[in-house]
């Protein structure tokens, strides 16, 4: 195939798929309402703490309640990878004095060595044992997932119970950005080898403020 067959061939089939996507553009698709959702039928947990904190335990996660924010930084001195860690990323500096200022860095790939970050997180969901993280809070998006470790500083009195309830909390999202974390990062093969830290963090903590 010499080279002005192979350009006429690409030019077919970019004129082809055009043609296509025109063509379905133009059509005009019935499409049923989202049903009601009947909010009496949703799973209410009369201690969703309690569930939240099984739950995350399955997901791999730990949690932690504290009184205070300083005790966060003293079970963290605790832990043997954060007492040895050289880059630590605090948002929550009322609870641990970190030693790298996201801020002043412009390129996240300078956070590739990032031991810890400590993040603040805005609510937590009892059903599945994840915490909201609006991106407003980050400085960088990258700092939720290139940590080797990452522990979550949230309110045990802002828990809810399912996911219904978790997206009527956030509302409409002013932020381009926002996550839920639950867990550290899990991925497994067809041999069940199960590793940790392959895309995010190895280990999440979590501490539960009043």
């Amino acid at each position: 195939m010499n080279e002005s067959t192979v350009k006429s061939s690409v030019t077919a089939t970019t004129d082809s798929r055009r043609a296509i996507m025109d063509r379905l553009r133009g059509q005009v698709i019935d499409s049923n309402p989202i049903p009601p959702i009947d909010t009496s039928s949703l799973t209410q947990f009369d201690d969703p703490l309690a569930v939240f904190q099984q739950n995350l335990q399955a997901v791999g996660g730990e949690s932690h309640l504290v009184d205070r924010p300083e005790q966060v930084a003293e079970i963290l001195l605790g832990i043997d990878v954060f007492s040895s860690a050289e880059q630590i990323c605090s948002l929550v500096p009322d609870a641990v004095n970190g030693n790298v200022d996201a801020s002043a860095v412009d390129d996240p790939h300078e956070f590739a060595p990032l031991d810890w970050t400590i993040a603040q997180g805005q609510f937590a969901v009892a059903e599945n044992g994840a915490i909201w993280i609006d991106g407003a809070t980050l400085p960088h998006r990258v700092l939720i997932f290139i940590a080797q470790y990452l522990a979550i500083v949230v309110s045990r009195s802002q828990i809810v119970s399912n996911m219904h309830q978790a997206y009527q909390q956030i509302g409409n999202i002013e932020s381009p950005f926002g996550v839920f974390v639950s867990g550290p990062s899990k991925t497994a093969d067809i041999e069940q080898s199960l590793v940790l830290g392959a895309h995010g963090c190895r280990k999440l903590q979590v501490f539960l403020l009043p």
